[in-house]
């Protein structure tokens, strides 16, 4: 079994520093507006890509830059510029679908991934791509044993991209599903005029739906009205089967996603396949790592195609289903580094010693935690109120940008 790489989502710098602190091997983001989640998620500047790298590097982390949308001519000019400065910054990768982004990629000699959004489903697409591209997402809509025979004859012919290494194969691990094949829905273009492809998706396949019969006028009776919104892939309970199919690197959807989400995923993603490194895999630890992705942004979990099936499993839902949700409390105030203490100021609900807390920021990323000791304004108390300062010993700086939380249990009907 070779070495799995853990790709993480990042939408913001709060997200990048969760996916840093919990153990990505590389993480995937968007710039700007060309890219599959330009609306989903508040998305990077260029001026930013120095400093994405710049963290990365320092924790040996890839970086992939997301150009995989349609590019129409007016935005070519674009998409020089960011190739341009992602070189400038030392970007691994860039990520595309448009032959014109891996062309624009070649010329500046900028490593090639391709996206999911090309649907790679069989060898000889992915020997034709392997003149312009090192990695490859292949279809969501395959199955593992499909997948397996793909990356066996990758290793049988030798199949090589531009760096001279064997081709690398990506798949999805977690998270988000589209009803479309490999994401390429219209139902948002032909209904909002807001393109999925241009990474502005309404999300129409996750709202209720009814069928009437137009001739007469009956409403079939479903058992589910949420009939074109699937669950989230999971793929953590069958782990050993996605590593035995040969796959280089597995990735987790979320850019759209909180930092807690990105934190919480990827530390049970890098724990799992760090035990199946050292043989410690077992059913026990799945339970474990299931209940703590349940606690997260989830629509339910199924296993995707990866395991034969022949059609979807559907959410029974609007939103989360997630066990746990976050309560905001308050903002940060001052860190004093010698004490190494945080201070806070509690704006909304109140906090006490033994609740679980989260911290989010852009440097601070996401830290969560039980409260186990406190100063409410200076004295010692078991409970923080709004309008008071309270005071918390903390390893980790505090900045005016970083909030703080209160998890509690969250109560959803499925």
């Amino acid at each position: 079994m070779q070495k799995i790489e853990l790709m993480a989502p990042a939408g913001n710098f709060e997200s990048l520093q969760a996916a840093l602190d919990n153990g990505a091997d590389s993480i995937y983001f968007g710039v700007e507006q060309l890219n599959m989640r330009a609306r989903a998620s508040i998305n990077f500047t260029l001026d930013d890509l120095e400093e994405i790298a710049q963290r990365c590097k320092a924790k040996n982390v890839r970086t992939y830059l997301t150009l995989n949308t349609i590019i129409y001519d007016h935005d070519l000019s674009i998409v020089k510029t960011l190739v341009k400065r992602a070189k400038e910054a030392d970007i691994t990768a860039v990520i595309a679908m448009d032959q014109a982004v891996i062309a624009i990629a070649r010329e500046f000699d900028v490593e090639v991934h391709i996206s999911t959004q090309i649907n790679i489903t069989n060898l000889e697409t992915v020997k034709f791509y392997a003149m312009f591209a090192d990695t490859m997402v292949l279809s969501r809509e395959l199955s593992l044993r499909q997948v397996n025979h793909i990356t066996e004859q990758i290793e049988k012919e030798q199949i090589k991209g531009p760096s001279g290494r064997l081709v690398e194969i990506e798949i999805f691990g977690h998270g988000a599903l589209c009803m479309a094949v490999s994401g390429k829905c219209y139902m948002s273009l032909h209904a909002y005029n807001s393109s999925a492809n241009r990474g502005a998706c309404k999300q129409n396949c996750r709202k209720k739906y009814t069928v009437i019969d137009q001739e007469t006028g009956i409403e079939m009776e479903l058992d589910n009205e949420y009939i074109m919104s699937p669950k989230d892939l999971c793929t953590i309970d069958f782990l050993d089967q996605v590593a035995d199919a040969g796959i280089k690197v597995l990735k987790i959807e979320g850019r759209g996603r909180a930092p807690e989400y990105v934190a919480k995923v990827i530390k049970c993603y890098r724990e799992a396949i760090d035990s199946l490194e050292n043989g410690t895999y077992s059913k026990e630890q799945v339970i474990s790592w299931m209940q703590d992705l349940e606690k997260v942004y989830n629509r339910g979990f199924w296993s995707g195609y990866y395991l034969g099936q022949k059609l979807g499993e559907w959410s029974k839902g609007s939103g989360s289903h997630a066990t746990q949700k976050k309560v905001y409390i308050g903002k940060g105030v001052h860190y004093f580094p010698k004490a190494k203490i945080g201070e806070f100021k509690i704006e909304a609900y109140d906090v006490s010693l033994g609740d679980t807390i989260l911290i989010t920021g852009p440097t601070t990323g996401a830290k969560e935690f039980k409260l186990k000791e406190m100063l409410v304004n200076d004295k010692q108390q078991e409970k923080g109120t709004k309008g008071d300062a309270i005071t918390i010993p903390l390893d980790f700086r505090v900045r005016p940008s970083d909030k703080l939380y209160k998890i509690v249990e969250n109560k959803v009907e499925v």
